[in-house]
């Protein structure tokens, strides 16, 4: 035999390298991924709604402030009540429909005691849908004297009633001195 041939017959077939993932590790790897996204996700939502309810109680909070220094400031009433429409005080509902800062005025742009009309010095838009901010009195509307003493305290809660009850809400304290701080509590109930 010719040792050529005998070398070309006794070769080894070629090994093929093969990457890639078999059926049971992808299983395994989609099972932790769910465990890591079913623990995640409700924590994330959480986040989501401790950070929506703390923005509407920080813009309520200087509403307050804002209604308190321009009575101090411009030595007049200031008016900081529920608006649906961004100009008029509600009589009906709650703070979850929007609000404004606003003051008498004669001559439609400086603030005057004696005005018959009103100016707006500010005024926030509704609550994002399924949100809910009430008054433990039910009060809508909160006055400045120029002292910068508010005429009423107020307790108010801001909370997620729908889809589903957020488990976390903020509360607004407004004093009597027209001071105002928030807190966070965790109590599950929205009315």
């Amino acid at each position: 035999m010719h040792p050529a041939r005998q070398l070309s017959h006794s070769r080894a077939a070629p090994t093929v390298n093969q990457r890639g993932f078999t059926l049971i590790e992808l299983m395994i790897t989609i099972g932790v991924m769910a465990v890591l996204l079913g623990i995640a996700v409700p924590s994330f939502n959480e986040a989501v709604l401790g950070g929506k309810l703390g923005s509407y109680a920080n813009n309520f909070v200087a509403s307050v402030n804002m209604a308190r220094s321009e009575a101090i400031k411009r030595s007049v009433q200031v008016t900081l009540c529920a608006s649906a429409d961004g100009s008029t005080c509600a009589t009906s509902g709650s703070w979850e429909q929007g609000w404004v800062v606003k003051c008498k005025t004669t001559n439609n742009t400086t603030c005057d005691a004696a005005g018959p009309n009103w100016i707006v010095l500010y005024k926030q838009q509704a609550l994002a849908s399924g949100l809910k901010m009430t008054e433990s009195a039910s009060n809508l509307s909160m006055l400045f004297e120029p002292t910068g003493v508010g005429a009423t305290s107020a307790t108010i809660k801001v909370c997620r009633a729908t889809p589903s009850v957020g488990s976390q809400e903020r509360v607004i304290s407004v004093t009597a001195t027209g001071r105002a701080s928030v807190s966070k509590t965790t109590t599950g109930s929205c009315s």
